[in-house]
């Protein structure tokens, strides 16, 4: 037994070579479209002033939020102004803002179709089980003999370190929709594409964008450890104060992503039930509106139930009349008579 030994090092490690060796092309068509898009949002965040991208996250926190999630965005995002980590903080929002979003159009249509086929259940699973516990480090490996030392390695470790929790939780949700809705849709003959696309998304929406949160927490999580792979922003900052025992220079990275954290958590945690909060600006549109329907709504009843009264009025007034129309005929009668 001392002798035995299974090679499988050895065999994911031939089998990288492999991949290197016969799909570069593909591989540099990849590190291109991931490099292009990364540089392409850097440019866009970083290209106006500041303060235009600070006011524009505010407006969106108080879009989807409050008024007070507004205010503290302005702060957080003057703070990383003022500790001189702007540049950086915009390249790892924009990192994690590309890689959140391949996370999620990758996870969940596998969500979806897993929710409605039980073999690839019984297969996502245990795979989603390896890509959750595997040491996220592990992943740069490979990604780094793939695509060498900078961004693309980086993205790639936070997609695959940050794509389970976005299937399971679209598959949750698309699971967890009442059967006995599912049910009525088919009696009325609607067909499976029709059933998911107005049934089960709609009310599976709350927990995919749960999922959807968890993707980018996920991916933020992920900045120091794309930094050791050469990755731009926040994460290279904290990595090299810890190669150099810089507290300080580590502490305001870090704080630069937590400030960040919390932003797109609230902001993304919002989404599930937009308008419902009273203090966003959505929810304030929609009281508004429900007012208005309101007033509209009594309004009409108002004119309703004043024509009804001017109606029976008349109606009154018309049965008055014909009452001493009739009072009024006999004694006509009558007095013809006499003259005769």
């Amino acid at each position: 037994m001392d002798g035995f030994r299974i090679p499988l090092g050895s065999w994911v490690a031939t089998g990288v070579d492999w991949i290197k060796t016969n799909l570069d092309g593909l591989l540099d068509v990849i590190s291109f479209v991931v490099s292009f898009l990364v540089d392409g949002l850097t440019r866009a965040l970083l290209s106006p002033h500041f303060i235009v991208i600070i006011l524009i996250a505010a407006f969106i926190a108080w879009l989807v939020r409050s008024w007070q999630l507004a205010i503290g965005t302005v702060v957080s995002f003057g703070l990383i102004v003022a500790m001189n980590l702007w540049v950086p903080a915009m390249q790892t929002l924009a990192l994690v803002l590309v890689a959140a979003v391949i996370a999620v159009l990758i996870a969940v249509p596998l969500g979806i179709w897993s929710a409605r086929n039980a073999t690839v259940r019984a297969v996502l699973k245990p795979v989603l089980d390896f890509m959750q516990t595997m040491p996220a480090f592990v992943y740069l490996i490979p990604a780094i003999v793939f695509f060498s030392i900078g961004v693309v390695p980086g993205l790639v470790a936070t997609v695959i370190f940050a794509l389970p929790p976005g299937v399971r939780l679209t598959e949750l949700g698309i699971r967890g929709v009442d059967s006995e809705t599912v049910e009525a849709g088919q009696a009325f003959g609607a067909k499976p594409g029709q059933i998911l696309r107005g049934i089960q998304l709609p009310l599976a929406m709350p927990t995919i964008l749960a999922g959807v949160n968890q993707v980018i927490m996920l991916a933020l999580s992920m900045a120091v450890i794309a930094g050791m792979a050469g990755a731009d922003g926040l994460g290279k900052i904290v990595v090299e104060a810890i190669s150099t025992i810089n507290i300080a220079k580590g502490v305001e990275a870090g704080l630069g992503v937590v400030l960040i954290a919390v932003f797109l958590d609230r902001v993304t945690a919002a989404l599930g039930d937009l308008g419902s909060n009273r203090s966003s600006l959505l929810g304030l549109l929609a009281r508004r509106r429900t007012i208005q329907r309101l007033e509209a709504a009594s309004a009409e009843a108002s004119s309703t139930a004043s024509a009804s009264e001017s109606a029976e009025a008349a109606d009154s007034k018309n049965a008055a009349d014909a009452a001493e129309r009739e009072k009024a005929s006999p004694r006509r009668t009558a007095v013809g008579g006499g003259v005769h």
